[in-house]
């Protein structure tokens, strides 16, 4: 791969080859050309194909590697001298959480641990002027907050935490360390809690995409419970922006939260994508993607809604949603029509399993 600058116009992303980590790096490099240094152990849902295009670019370096290795940190850390560093590596599907949740803990809290320690370390080291420049974003998740009734009012930054998964739980944490970084030695963290993300190159588990594959392959839709679970959905460019925006004018120590101003309830979501898929690629007889929906037994502990209040980062940062969410949506499918090649890629056996584990054993309701 490519080398980048050694200078601190370098910033060092964290899981830069998952969805939203890849989106960011891409509309980063558009936007801007100081050096980006990505490093990504490549699990599953790590796919350093989402950047090939960036394969001469001499602003991009990969680094395969793991956010709980210290040594590893430290060595890039000394090696590339960032001026800040974007944190998204995680483990993130909750689904997977409530079956094996001892890799949300390793990698969403040690892992987050290992690179707010080794960041201080690098800031303590620095010039007046370079700690006073630097800056350690983590990106979290709105799940920290937990679940709303229909009439709540959207979670703020202030609402109090109160996780209902392991996933949620392990952000919740890495959430706090973060926090007290910050508070006990002044570390210029930054943290974001972001609602739903869809777009191009997320992994086919999530329910956006699995639901457009499955429409356009004829198999069943999986609809958990009622279908009546609400998210607000936030396109991942918009995500990008707002993050750089915290980067470049956040307020050290400060919460934004990130949303899309898109609240639908799931069903809804699974009909929009039935009907842009029959627009895009018409069945044969003209029969309705709809038909395909199966109600399927609910996970454990779904949290029945979410809504994020985004007023604070429109305010103080001037950042608000540009995509409505019909046409990210449009967008999003068409993506995962024309990229057949990339679909196939990450759609292993090891995935395969995982959705026949999870859907395929529900009680049809």
């Amino acid at each position: 791969m490519p080398g980048g600058s050694t200078t601190r116009d370098a910033v060092l992303v964290t899981g830069g080859a998952g969805f939203i980590g890849s989106n960011f790096i891409l509309t980063w490099l558009q936007s801007t050309r100081s050096p980006i240094v990505n490093l990504d152990l490549l699990t599953y849902a790590g796919n350093a194909a989402n950047l090939a295009a960036l394969e001469s670019d001499p602003c991009y370096t990969f680094v395969r590697g793991d956010i709980c290795d210290s040594e590893r940190i430290a060595a890039l850390l000394r090696e590339h001298r960032p001026r800040a560093i974007v944190h998204f590596a995680a483990e993130s599907h909750v689904d997977r959480s409530i079956v094996a949740p001892d890799a949300f803990i390793r990698t969403n809290v040690h892992g987050t641990f290992v690179l707010l320690e080794q960041a201080r370390l690098y800031w303590s080291s620095l010039s007046s002027a370079g700690r006073a420049a630097f800056r350690f974003l983590h990106v979290s998740t709105d799940e920290v907050y937990g679940s709303l009734g229909a009439g709540d009012p959207a979670f703020c930054e202030t609402t109090p935490y109160a996780p209902n998964s392991p996933y949620a739980a392990s952000k919740a944490g890495s959430d706090h360390l973060a926090r007290a970084y910050y508070h006990t030695w002044g570390l210029p963290v930054l943290t974001t809690n972001c609602s739903n993300n869809y777009g191009p190159f997320q992994f086919p588990e999530k329910l956006i995409p699995l639901m457009i594959l499955n429409a356009l392959e004829g198999k069943s839709l999986p609809v958990y419970g009622d279908g009546k679970n609400v998210r607000d959905w936030l396109f991942v460019e918009d995500h990008c922006a707002a993050i750089r925006a915290v980067l470049e004018d956040g307020q050290p120590g400060a919460t934004y939260n990130i949303g899309g101003n898109s609240e639908r309830a799931n069903i809804d979501v699974v009909t929009a994508i039935c009907d842009l898929v029959d627009e895009m690629r018409p069945c044969s007889d003209d029969a309705s993607r709809r038909k395909l929906i199966t109600y399927v037994e609910d996970r454990p502990g779904h949290d029945r809604r979410y809504a994020i209040d985004a007023r604070k980062i429109a305010r103080e940062l001037g950042w608000t949603p540009a995509q409505p969410f019909e046409a990210g949506l449009r967008k999003t499918v068409r993506w995962y029509l024309d990229n057949a090649a990339w679909v196939s890629s990450v759609r292993t056996g090891a995935y395969r399993e995982w959705i026949a584990q999870n859907y395929a054993e529900r009680l049809a309701l």
